[in-house]
């Protein structure tokens, strides 16, 4: 939404999902179909938190995985230890200086904090705050809840409401007196399930139909188009 880690997060999880269903395949007798950057990114990992990305794509596939520990090493094969796997691949990626701003969206977070109004930011991951403070934004935003908070606080993730609702607790504003920015599907289904006031989706890849079957109110390609 506010930084071009999509492409990022989505070459991560191919690679440790691909890398995993290959093994599983040959382990199972069974065809290897990889991971689809565009469907299953989609549908079952966009916006949600990391553990709840695996055990929602995995569980398309028919496959379940034990839960693990959250420090998991990454040759674990339980759903922790999978997404430890693809957070390691991200995080190299964000020391390698890939984290790129949307423009439009940062011009509008500083025409949001020029006309006095709050500002936080919800995300499914736990490296937000470095990412935030790689792209030079961190200062644009009061509050952050992410995947650390939601995890210190036991919030579910997208596309339950909670983590948005903190936000909102956080800014001492009533749900209805927030607007919630979105590209993800999750994202919009949290935060229509939360009862905001607005929900504004943002179509980067040609999903315009499916942010509005999740719940988004009206639907932009950039946020620069409402200044």
């Amino acid at each position: 939404m506010l930084t071009q880690t999509a492409l990022v997060h989505n070459a991560a999880w191919k690679q440790t999902f691909d890398s995993f269903l290959e093994s599983w395949s040959e382990r199972h007798g069974l065809p290897f179909v990889p991971f689809d950057s565009g469907t299953d990114y989609h549908l079952y990992v966009d916006g949600r938190q990391r553990a709840d990305g695996v055990r929602t794509f995995l569980a398309s596939r028919g496959i379940t995985l034990p839960e693990g520990a959250p420090d998991d090493g990454p040759d674990r094969e339980t759903v922790n230890g999978v997404g430890n796997r693809k957070n390691i691949l991200v995080l190299q990626k964000i020391q390698e200086g890939a984290v790129q701003v949307y423009p439009g969206s940062v011009e509008y977070l500083k025409a949001a904090k020029a006309a006095g109004l709050r500002r936080a930011v919800v995300s499914a991951s736990a490296n937000c705050k470095d990412v935030l403070e790689a792209a030079g934004i961190a200062d644009l935003l009061e509050v952050r809840v992410d995947g650390v908070v939601a995890r210190e606080l036991g919030l579910p993730g997208k596309p339950a409401p909670d983590t948005f609702l903190h936000a909102a607790k956080l800014l001492g504003a009533a749900p209805e007196q927030c607007a919630v920015f979105e590209d993800a599907l999750a994202g919009v289904a949290a935060g229509r399930a939360g009862g905001f006031g607005i929900v504004v989706g943002v179509d980067r890849v040609g999903q315009t139909e499916a942010l509005l079957s999740n719940g988004a109110d009206v639907v932009v390609t950039d946020l620069s188009e409402l200044l």
